[in-house]
């Protein structure tokens, strides 16, 4: 079985979040179980000079964009042992943004024609699937079909888009249609790509695609009410027999507390390399060094997605508490400044880096004995996974992927690897650190058993891979 995984990030060329660790884990992991699979991808200027150097020249050739015709470079190169294919423009990808450009409608209108265009010279792969990722790519099903559907190569060829955030959908106006995809009046309906201002990329993958999947079982029942369906909850409801929700997974090459070259400590199952972690962050951040002190630690962007409003509202009620809080992420700039005001008041409680340092965040995931995710939508979430397996307890808000990954202590003692809150609430999330700190200090044999069961729990990509070739096969199966 053959697969090209289309996707706009991926590690180690690009990565944003938890998007690119899914271009990078998934396709290793689809590998190992057996699959040809092949990424594609555009040829950032933001990718290292060590992999660029390595690109090969496969083709050139051009590509519809409208009524224009682009140039276009297919370069690639193996990495790992999985074949990476690059997307070379430099008018659409020699930038310093990669989703927030002025002409984004046709920067991922081109690049997703460009991945079509690209099959025909992949001679030695003839793909069974593609497998597109997100908004930027999700007219490839519509492609497919609208251009390309007599085609032999394209023939058989079956399609399958994961959502992994319903907030981005990529909508643009009217004239985008004709004037950047090509595309007639016909397109333009309730039924098809119109909604109300313009035109929905992610619809048309939506409708077009043969499967859908999104990345944590409870987001695929979320997505299909109106609070996260963002507007496309009834098409995605009308999809609902073609939609699987699959668990993200964690590489435990990267995340890995006995092996991982950034900690000061590296570490197994006991606990002593794990404070003494805790005392290094303590004095990095110059903070009081204290082993009893419970530490509480956020990954983050700084908006409103993550939850950082509800803690802002109690930040203060925190730091009246015995504990240290490290915050390490950047965004709303109303946040950063706060966050700040608040460090300088307690700077013996609170320490904020508002950058992101992937160095920080795992001596952040290895120091704390409390990860705090409070978040108001999380479609799968991938920090409360790597929190977890360092150690670090945490407390999260039951939505998307943090319900199907953080088991509450409150609910079940033995099997325990967390805390929950459920109402978007900022005294609810004031009330469950109050709680686990209280158990922290207080039942030491208790919290030993939630850590543990943290550590333990299983997130490796394997399982995720093993539910994407099932759908492949079924596709294949049907063709």
């Amino acid at each position: 079985m053959k697969v090209i995984f289309v996707i706009t990030e991926a590690t180690p060329f690009l990565k944003l979040g938890g998007l690119g660790e899914v271009g990078g884990s998934l396709p290793a992991a689809l590998q190992r179980l057996g699959v040809d699979v092949r990424v594609i991808m555009p040829k950032y200027k933001g990718i290292p000079d060590y992999f660029r150097q390595k690109l090969q020249l496969i083709s050139e050739f051009k590509v519809p964009v409208g009524w224009r015709s682009q140039d276009c470079g297919l370069q690639a190169m193996t990495h790992q042992g999985i074949k990476y294919y690059f997307i070379d423009n430099d008018y659409y990808f020699s930038r310093q943004s990669i989703y927030d450009e002025f002409d984004k409608a046709e920067q991922f209108a081109f690049f997703s024609r460009a991945v079509l265009e690209a099959l025909l010279h992949i001679p030695e792969c003839k793909p069974d699937i593609v497998h597109c990722h997100d908004w930027p790519t999700a007219l490839i099903p519509l492609m497919l079909k609208a251009f390309y559907q007599r085609d032999p190569l394209y023939y058989r060829l079956k399609t399958v888009f994961t959502i992994h955030n319903m907030e981005y959908q990529g909508i643009f106006p009217e004239e985008v249609l004709y004037d950047v995809l090509g595309l007639d009046k016909s397109y333009y309906t309730e039924d098809t790509l119109k909604v109300e201002g313009g035109i929905n990329y992610m619809k048309a993958a939506l409708i077009h695609a043969d499967q859908i999947t999104t990345v944590s079982p409870t987001y695929a029942r979320e997505i299909q009410t109106a609070y996260f369906g963002r507007g496309l909850e009834g098409w995605v409801q009308k999809r609902s027999e073609s939609l699987k929700g699959i668990l993200n997974g964690l590489d435990y090459d990267l995340y890995n507390p006995a092996q991982d070259p950034l900690l000061k400590v590296p570490y197994g199952d006991s606990t002593q390399p794990k404070l003494d972690n805790k005392l290094y962050l303590q004095s990095l951040l110059n903070l009081p060094i204290r082993g009893d002190v419970p530490l509480l630690g956020m990954v983050t962007r700084l908006t409103e997605q993550k939850g950082i409003d509800l803690l802002a509202h109690i930040l203060e009620e925190i730091m009246d508490l015995d504990v240290q809080l490290v915050i390490l992420g950047a965004g709303n700039m109303y946040y950063e400044n706060r966050l700040h005001c608040l460090a300088e008041k307690y700077p013996e409680k609170l320490a904020v880096r508002t950058t992101y340092s992937d160095e920080l965040a795992h001596k952040i995931f290895a120091g704390a004995d409390l990860f705090i995710m409070p978040s108001r939508f999380e479609p799968c979430g991938m920090s409360q996974m790597m929190a977890m397996h360092y150690g670090a307890v945490p407390v999260v808000r039951n939505t998307g992927g943090l319900s199907d990954t953080v088991i509450s202590y409150d609910n079940d003692a033995e099997r325990g690897n967390g805390f929950s809150f459920g109402n978007y609430n900022a005294h609810e999330l004031l009330y469950v650190i109050q709680r686990a700190i209280k158990l922290f200090r207080e039942d030491q044999q208790a919290w030993k058993r939630i850590q543990d069961n943290a550590m333990h729990s299983d997130f490796s990509w394997e399982h995720s891979a093993q539910e994407y070739i099932k759908i492949y096969r079924s596709l294949v199966e049907i063709a």
